[in-house]
């Protein structure tokens, strides 16, 4: 079969930045075979075959690669003018989330969909609306005047309402809105000012919690702190064992499949997942991994440099920040950096609705990469006409 002709196709089915479609699919490799290996534990403890979970896995991840796929088919400026709506939707959402959820684990993130039944986190869909609202409201800002209200009221009500539940993702939504605010070129001082309000929205949050000690869990924030700098709190099992795991990784690993210490930890296959790619693919397994990560962040911030338009380079740059802080705290509380969060991986870690937004976020990405390749394509076709026009 001819090469060229295959290449072609898969050009002309795969737009956008093939570097990024490269990084997508070396993931989803990882994600299976470490999803394989750590969901073992999990099956052995609820009495169901490790096949079910790894075709369950494999549905959902077949899924987030269709929505990577749709919504890369969509011109990026049409999710613009969809981000105040989906704003809205957002926020009523965390709220019926935090009065109304489903707890699991001491926190309540779910909310239950009816008829179907199956749970949906309301944070990851606020995540992205809020990273678009915030993108567009930036361009916008970059012609004509705009409150700063805007802006600052939406990123303190939204990061606010996950903060309670989810405070790990909640501050990587407000620094991310804060490096958007910066790459905008919005004023030093407003942006300090966006800081200073968090610090005290976080202060409040903090006098909160003894009228409301199970919505905010501020006791777990204050264990898991303890238990990261004394070490001696009695809850050392799972960084006891994450740390087990790197050790026996070595450099080349255990090989697929013949991971240990992913039978006691016991979230193996989502919070300390990257434990298990050290185990089974030693230190050159994680390295892969995070050279994925960093080729992301970079061909994202390549796309910034070429961006015809503000909003779609604030865009791209903003859901890849999200997702690639995201990878590198869940890195550092495996490797005991920092800790404990309960943040997944990145396209890697099992999950439902994380894996469909993951996808979304990916998929908005390629689209903005796939205008921006056209609108370079469109402009260099136009200058080369020219010169043939000048010269004949």
């Amino acid at each position: 079969m001819d090469v060229k002709l295959i290449q072609t196709k898969l050009g002309a089915l795969l737009q956008g930045d093939k570097v990024i479609w490269l990084v997508i699919g070396f993931l989803a490799i990882f994600s299976v075979l470490a999803v394989y290996s750590s969901s073992e534990a999990l099956a052995l403890r609820t009495g169901v075959g490790t096949e079910s979970f790894l075709v369950k896995h494999i549905f959902l991840l077949i899924g987030s690669l269709f929505l990577i796929y749709f919504c890369h088919l969509i011109n990026y400026v049409k999710y613009g003018r969809l981000s105040v709506l989906l704003l809205i939707i957002a926020i009523p959402l965390l709220v019926y989330t935090q009065l109304l959820g489903e707890t699991y684990n001491q926190a309540t993130r779910w909310i239950r969909i009816p008829i179907i039944g199956l749970t949906f986190q309301t944070s990851d869909f606020a995540k992205i609306a809020l990273i678009l609202y915030t993108s567009r409201t930036l361009s916008l800002m970059q012609h004509k005047q705009i409150a700063l209200g805007e802006l600052i009221v939406p990123v303190l009500l939204v990061c606010g309402l996950i903060a309670p539940s989810d405070l790990s993702s909640a501050l990587i939504l407000f620094f991310t809105c804060l490096l958007l605010m910066f790459i905008g070129r919005v004023k030093m001082r407003n942006v300090f000012s966006l800081l200073m309000l968090g610090f005290a929205a976080f202060a409040i949050l903090i006098l909160l919690a003894d009228f409301f000690p199970d919505a905010i869990r501020v006791d777990t924030w204050v264990h898991r702190l303890k238990d990261f700098w004394i070490g001696n709190t009695g809850d050392q099992f799972q960084v006891e064992q994450a740390q087990m795991a790197i050790a026996q990784g070595g450099f080349f690993g255990l090989g697929p499949g013949n991971a240990q210490q992913a039978h006691f930890l016991p979230h193996s296959y989502s919070d300390y997942i990257f434990c298990v790619i050290i185990e089974e693919y030693g230190m050159l397994g994680a390295l892969v991994i995070i050279s994925l990560y960093i080729t992301l962040l970079l061909r994202c911030i390549r796309l910034v440099t070429k961006s015809p338009k503000a909003f779609g380079a604030m865009l791209a740059v903003g859901l890849c920040f999200s997702l690639v802080i995201q990878a590198f705290v869940h890195i550092a509380v495996n490797v005991n950096l920092l800790p404990v969060t309960g943040l997944t991986l990145p396209f890697v870690s099992m999950g439902g609705t994380s894996l469909m937004f993951t996808g979304i976020s990916l998929g908005i990405i390629l689209s903005v990469s796939k205008y921006i390749e056209s609108s370079v394509g469109e402009t260099t076709e136009a200058v080369v006409n020219k010169q043939i026009a000048l010269d004949s």
